[in-house]
């Protein structure tokens, strides 16, 4: 069993965002010592890493709940593992979409700016817009 710092070493998890988490319930509320400080097993820990690897794929934490716990069921649903997974995709493109589009937007506001003009054709365009 380990102190919080170094779970949160090993988990690469913040210890502020440990707490969180045990707060709001996405990770049960470890043991206590005798001194009142928590405890972590290497099982906890790997549900932190677990949790950290869905967010850095842009899960929402409702999303990576619901998988750390599929992941602990000894009947993984698959299926439900699929869908969580697919409609995450689908919001990924939509935002990636999104960004082409700004992209291209700020490409032609920017091509229309010189240096040293006293108007400037990108604040104009804004203010019209």
């Amino acid at each position: 069993m380990i102190a919080i710092g170094k779970a949160a070493r090993q988990s690469g998890v913040g210890i502020e965002t440990i707490r969180y988490y045990e707060r709001e319930g996405i990770v049960p509320k470890p043991t206590r010592a005798a001194n009142n400080r928590r405890l972590y097993s290497a099982h906890d820990v790997g549900r932190l890493r677990f949790l950290k690897k869905c967010r850095e794929l842009g899960f929402p934490l409702k999303d990576a709940k619901a998988l750390l716990d599929l992941s602990e069921n000894a009947e993984e649903d698959c299926q439900k593992i699929q869908e969580l997974g697919q409609f995450h995709l689908a919001n990924v493109r939509a935002k990636i979409s999104e960004l082409g589009r700004l992209e291209t937007a700020l490409e032609e506001l920017t091509a229309n700016c010189d240096s040293g003009n006293a108007s400037c054709p990108m604040l104009s365009q804004l203010r019209t817009a």
